[in-house]
């Protein structure tokens, strides 16, 4: 069974940094590319960023280059997302998943929130 386990979001002010985890299961994580996507209250999901599977490529929103930084450690089937500079809008519902399977969250995963505030 494929599981999917994202933690590290948090409370945070506008300008700080968290550092999500997604611990996968069940699957081959090392041969799949993998995809952070993230919704905001009341809005749709927004894609965030992908890795492929070797870690050694990776793309970005717009909204997020420069900001953010996805990683990966196929030794422990965990997929990161470090996240710098944030700010109000960043506040969502942040999700990983297999790239061919990201439209498909949030019923894949619980996911973790991430708030920025003052």
């Amino acid at each position: 069974e494929v599981q999917l386990v994202e933690s590290g979001g948090g409370l945070v002010q506008p300008g700080g940094s968290l550092r999500l985890s997604c611990a996968a299961s069940g699957f081959t994580f090392s041969s799949y590319a993998m995809t952070w996507v993230r919704q905001a209250p009341g809005k749709g999901l927004e894609w965030v960023s992908t890795i492929n599977n070797s870690g050694g490529w990776t793309n970005y929103a717009d909204s997020v280059k420069g900001r953010f930084t996805i990683s990966r450690d196929n030794a422990k089937n965990t997929l990161y997302l470090q996240l710098n500079s944030l700010k109000t809008e960043d506040t969502a519902m942040y999700y990983c998943a297999k790239t061919t399977e990201w439209h498909l969250q949030p019923r894949l995963s619980q996911g973790t929130q991430v708030t920025v505030s003052s």
